[in-house]
């Protein structure tokens, strides 16, 4: 697992505490996926819900708040495969 990967389940852990009423990918290009559902926070490649896609760059910007999730997705800069109101419970957790 990639250092990019556990740092940012650590991360999430902290800002997503009571985890969500689904299941949530995250893939990160080049480094791998992150599962956020009502158990907590993972690295893994299980079925989701929705499967959120971004590069290294916008991810990081997502996970610091340089970047709004909103903004990534309409910029064509963060990809959202699946069930979209999943993904914006999820995008206002992060902000």
């Amino acid at each position: 697992m990639s250092t990019l990967i556990t740092s940012a389940v650590a991360l999430l852990s902290q800002k997503i505490s009571g985890g969500l009423p689904g299941t949530a990918k995250f893939v990160i290009e080049g480094e791998g996926s992150i599962i956020v559902d009502a158990a907590g926070v993972r690295a893994g490649d299980d079925t989701a819900d929705v499967t959120l896609t971004a590069d290294v760059e916008t991810f990081q910007g997502i996970m610091s708040g340089d970047v709004n999730p909103t903004a990534a997705y309409m910029q064509g800069k963060l990809a959202v495969d699946g069930d979209i109101s999943l993904a914006m419970q999820l995008g206002a957790a992060l902000s």
